[in-house]
């Protein structure tokens, strides 16, 4: 018993800041929410610390994106936070916009719905493969392709709103030659 203890603690202490970064990301960017979700799933994976005989971290993984696609159950109770614009007024350019694109991207993200956020944040920020991904959220292969394909598209349009339509127009004319 006293193994499965230590072989959980080392667990924790060397992939938390992994999985805390996963649940960040699964959360929209509200770091309490994260921060609650990671340790109500680490709470309840250490009661089956023992029967988890291969791959913990995706046990974990698949658990998070389960235990957050769950949360919008609990929404309606928590109190919203103020947005970064209205606590921090612009100012000079700096290190200011890594925040400010951060946020944005974060504010993009929770645009989106559960299941293509966790496809998204699995794929692309986690870097699991799509097989890996299909795994934690217990859904094919193909399910994931679509599910990231829509989401990326989604958040390009969030994220810059006027360049999509542009690329769009764009995209749409290369494809048409004149013929004369």
């Amino acid at each position: 018993m006293r193994q499965a203890e230590e072989g959980f603690d080392v667990f924790v202490e060397t992939r938390s800041t992994a999985l805390l970064r996963t649940a960040y990301l699964l959360c929209a960017g509200d770091r309490g929410a994260a921060e609650d979700l990671l340790q109500e799933v680490l709470e309840r994976t250490y009661g089956k610390w023992r029967k988890i005989n291969s791959a913990p971290e995706a046990y974990v993984r698949a658990a998070l994106a389960n235990a957050a696609a769950n949360r919008w159950r609990h929404r309606s109770r928590r109190v919203r936070e103020a947005p970064l614009e209205e606590v921090i007024p612009p100012s000079e350019p700096g290190h200011e916009e890594q925040v400010a694109d951060r946020d944005a991207l974060l504010r993009a993200l929770a645009e989106l719905p559960q299941r293509m956020r966790a496809a998204v944040v699995l794929r692309y920020f986690d870097d699991l493969t799509e097989a890996q991904a299909a795994h934690a959220l217990g859904c094919g292969v193909g399910t994931i392709k679509s599910q990231t394909s829509r989401g990326l598209a989604r958040l390009r349009d969030l994220l810059d709103p006027v360049g999509a339509d542009t690329t769009a127009e764009q995209d749409r004319g290369s494809r048409c030659t004149p013929t004369s």
